[in-house]
């Protein structure tokens, strides 16, 4: 009975997570930058189950652009500017960001002649922070250092994040 009772709460534990997040997202205007939230997550050609998959992704905090909104799914853009609809519940408000055009240097401070702690490749995705006067805080699993926003996919240039 207990085993019982102890699996009904998870079950609703989780349900009452996946709305909150569904519920936040609901509220914001597109566009907007989200995340992939799942290590695999279908895209389709359309709002619906029934829609044909286009593509997979099997990279988990892939920086996305929402760029519309049907019940629960989501219209987006991926980095290679693919578009096509994802259930909300794949997604994360977590903000990613990819590398993108040439390696980067991602510095000890948001000033060109600050200390280099690490270089990041094109394609290295990383969590993004405290970005604004054109910079941002990159961190790639703990190595983290500020980069010219304009070396990111997944901020916008006048965009400024806490």
């Amino acid at each position: 009975m207990r085993w019982w009772k102890g699996l009904a709460i998870g079950v609703i534990t989780l349900c009452a997570a996946a709305w909150s997040v569904e519920e936040a997202q609901a509220q914001r205007k597109p566009p907007y930058f989200a995340s992939i939230t799942a290590s695999k997550a279908r895209m389709r050609t359309g709002p619906g189950r029934n829609y044909p998959a286009s593509w997979l992704y099997q990279r988990e905090d892939l920086p996305i652009k929402v760029i519309d909104i049907y019940g629960e799914w989501r219209k987006i853009e991926d980095p290679d500017g693919t578009q096509g609809w994802m259930q909300v519940n794949m997604l994360s408000d977590t903000r990613t960001a990819m590398v993108i055009g040439q390696i980067i240097e991602m510095r000890s401070a948001p000033a060109f002649d600050a200390r280099v702690n690490w270089r990041a490749a094109p394609g290295v995705v990383g969590r993004v922070s405290k970005c604004s006067r054109g910079w941002c805080w990159f961190d790639v699993r703990g190595r983290g250092g500020y980069v010219e926003k304009t070396h990111l996919w997944g901020v916008d240039p006048n965009e400024t994040l806490p």
